[in-house]
């Protein structure tokens, strides 16, 4: 019976347009797609659209580093994104930018629906504002000492060791990520929304079905303790839209980005016949709207974003699906151990179905962390995909090419097709529920009963006795029509795999006609699937994401450099090392021949240094506190044995010591009296 179809929205959470796309990010946009291009499958009407989240300080100030405008930024961001979400196979109706006429105007008309229905309160606030910069900080732009657990390295806002929030003037020393400057408190007046008005509403809504229990629980924490008026505006100098009527005043990022999902899809529908905004996102449309995000934006998405909705007359989402991190090898992402890997730099070696398949069978509904182990990854796959569902194929399909001139044979009297066709529905359910770990676990399951029969029934050794052994024929057709109902089952998962294998089979496969088989038709000669993972392709990808994370590392010690590296720092050194440690340390007296300023970076001098005949370039974090032409012909300390390291405006082979709480209160170290350029210090 034809089931009826659905009008479906899907959406992913809106990478933030200051850098590339990686692994993290890629969890949750296969999973959103495996689920859109299984609806498809079964014949719904099923849209998928995004965006990148195009405003904020954060992108105004790497703009402005980059010497280009924020739209000159974003734009080229937009499409190395696309390039990667479309490398990894991920088919978005429409990829957006938050930036966009459409996004203006719906979000000042939501806003102004707020405001008319009395849900905007005005006052002024105290703020913390970087005197150097001159900009007031959103509370993630600072950082420092958890004032509840003594964390270090904690935003401004909450805390991720013990999930405490705060204010970023509780905070133990903090200070500003873009000037490292210690922030001051400043008035100003702010918009909000009055959260505490829709209580009853949401506690009824976050139980409504829409979220996963473990979401729902986290959520009514937040609601018994009472919810809170959310800030919405942000000062000039901001990147964003300004508010209406409000001169100076911009939307806080977070107000217009989940609204970016209206607008990519306005956007679509301006450029599709026969899509209707209104059909979707009307209060009384009949279609389904599902959003697909990561569980530390889940406040965003299922507080502040529903309340919005209806409070202008919007729809609220059917589902909000929350999943979880990725770590790799059992521990976070990490840069150092190249382990924090890009979209490109896993194209660079791997099939993207590869990561597919391997994200696939470990997600589930639930909003547990998954881990990217490299070595199960490679086991997995080299077993499942290609040891299991491609050997049916390379194992039957030269048998029916050299010696049955590429046609099946009639239908015989077997079960193992119809059991592979009968699996369908609960496979279907699985996906259609998220839990696409267990789906993968049933495919595997057939995989397994059909290369058992064929080593059961050994076609080889029918054909060697007898080269047109109707028996052999027979294997290997029920062989081959199984592995196209195996295959449908895997096309959301596998989309290219799949479309070579239909190349082959002659067939397109949905999921409807999995019970047309092939028996007594033809097929094309059979090529080769899919190759198995080797070592040294994972081996090049970790290397080449080693060695990505220490340009970076030594771009951004260019324009912010590191305390540690030119002064000492205002916080206690916590790390100890023995004294012969400290003994290897080769301090030397030099003389500074010759200090200019470094073009384009902010804190930076670059010194000349005499050691007695040996010249040495320095680049030092000293400008706040000297000028070039007071440092000349003066006498200074520098670590002589210190690796040279390759910076944005040249190579720095040394280091000279400083100390100081920082800004203008830089001292340089000077040596003993009638020191000499080259003598050792210690």
């Amino acid at each position: 019976m034809a089931q009826t179809q659905r009008k479906i929205l899907v959406t992913s959470a809106l990478p933030y347009a200051n850098g590339s796309i990686h692994l993290g990010h890629m969890l949750e946009h296969i999973q959103t797609d495996i689920w859109v291009r299984f609806q498809k499958m079964r014949g719904h009407l099923c849209t998928a659209v995004c965006a990148d989240d195009a405003h904020g300080t954060a992108i105004m100030i790497k703009a402005a580093q980059n010497g280009i405008t924020p739209e000159e930024l974003i734009e080229g961001v937009r499409q190395e994104h696309m390039a990667d979400f479309n490398d990894f196979l991920i088919g978005y109706d429409n990829y957006h930018s938050t930036h966009s006429d459409e996004n203006r105007e719906i979000s000042s008309s939501i806003y102004k629906a707020l405001r008319d229905n009395g849900k905007i309160s005005v006052r002024s606030i105290k703020q913390a504002f970087d005197p150097e910069k001159e900009m007031f900080l959103a509370d993630r732009f600072i950082k420092g000492t958890c004032p509840k657990c003594k964390a270090e390295e904690q935003y401004g806002d909450n805390c991720e060791v013990c999930s405490a929030t705060y204010s970023p003037m509780e905070m133990i020393n903090p200070r500003s990520v873009y000037s490292d400057a210690t922030p001051i408190e400043k008035e100003s007046e702010h918009y909000f929304f009055k959260l505490p008005d829709f209580q009853d509403f949401l506690a009824k809504w976050t139980r409504s079905g829409t979220l996963q229990d473990q979401v729902a629980n986290k959520l009514a924490e937040w609601l018994d303790s009472g919810l809170q008026e959310w800030d919405i505006s942000r000062d000039a100098p901001y990147f964003g839209f300004e508010i209406p009527d409000a001169p100076g005043k911009y939307f806080y990022v977070w107000l217009d980005a989940p609204i970016g999902y209206m607008a990519s899809f306005q956007n679509l529908c301006d450029r599709t016949e026969g899509l209707n905004f209104d059909d979707y996102w009307a209060k009384d449309s009949d279609a389904e709207l599902y959003h697909f995000i990561g569980k530390d934006i889940i406040n965003f998405h299922a507080l502040f974003w529903p309340a919005m909705l209806d409070c202008a007359g919007y729809r609220t989402p059917t589902k909000v699906n929350a999943h979880g991190y990725v770590t790799v090898d059992g521990k976070k992402m990490s840069k150092s151990r190249g382990t924090f890997i890009k979209a490109r730099t896993y194209l660079n070696h791997l099939d993207p179905q590869y990561l597919r398949y391997y994200f696939a069978a470990k997600l589930n509904a639930s909003v547990d962390d998954i881990d990217l182990n490299l070595q199960d990854f490679q086991q997995r796959v080299n077993s499942d995909v290609v040891g299991k569902v491609v050997n049916i194929a390379s194992r039957t399909a030269s048998f029916i090419g050299k010696k049955f001139d590429n046609k099946l044979s009639a239908e015989p009297i077997d079960t193992t097709v119809s059991l592979c066709i009968e699996a369908g529905d609960i496979i279907a359910n699985h996906y259609e529920q998220r839990e696409y770990g267990k789906a993968i676990r049933e495919i595997m399951k057939l995989a397994d009963l059909v290369n058992e029969y064929v080593a059961k029934e050994e076609p080889w050794k029918l054909v060697k006795y007898d080269a047109t052994s109707q028996k052999a024929h027979e294997v290997c057709s029920i062989a081959l029509n199984a592995f196209a109902v195996i295959t449908t089952y895997l096309k959301p998962v596998m989309p290219h795999l799949v479309a070579d294998a239909e190349a082959f089979l002659g067939k397109e496969l949905t999921w409807d006609n999995r019970s047309e088989l092939l028996f007594g038709q033809s097929v094309n000669t059979f090529k080769p699937l899919m190759g198995r993972i080797e070592q040294k392709q994972i081996d090049a990808m970790i290397e080449e994401g080693k060695l990505e994370a220490e340009a970076e590392a030594a771009a951004q010690e260019a324009t912010q450099p590191k305390a540690a590296e030119t002064e000492l720092t205002k916080e206690p050194i916590e790390a100890e090392i023995n004294f012969d440690d400290f003994a290897k340390v080769d301090l030397r007296v030099a003389l500074i021949a010759k200090a200019e300023h470094v073009e384009k970076a902010n804190k930076l001098l670059k010194l000349t240094l005499d050691l007695g005949g040996e010249t040495r370039t320095v680049f030092s974090g000293i400008k706040s506190a000297y000028k070039p032409e007071d440092l000349e012909g003066k006498l200074t300390v520098m670590v002589a044995n210190l690796a040279p390291r390759k910076m944005k405006f040249g190579l720095s082979e040394g280091m000279v010591l400083a100390a100081g709480p920082g800004g203008e209160d830089i001292y340089l170290l000077e040596p003993h009296s009638g020191a000499k350029p080259g003598q050792r210090v210690m």
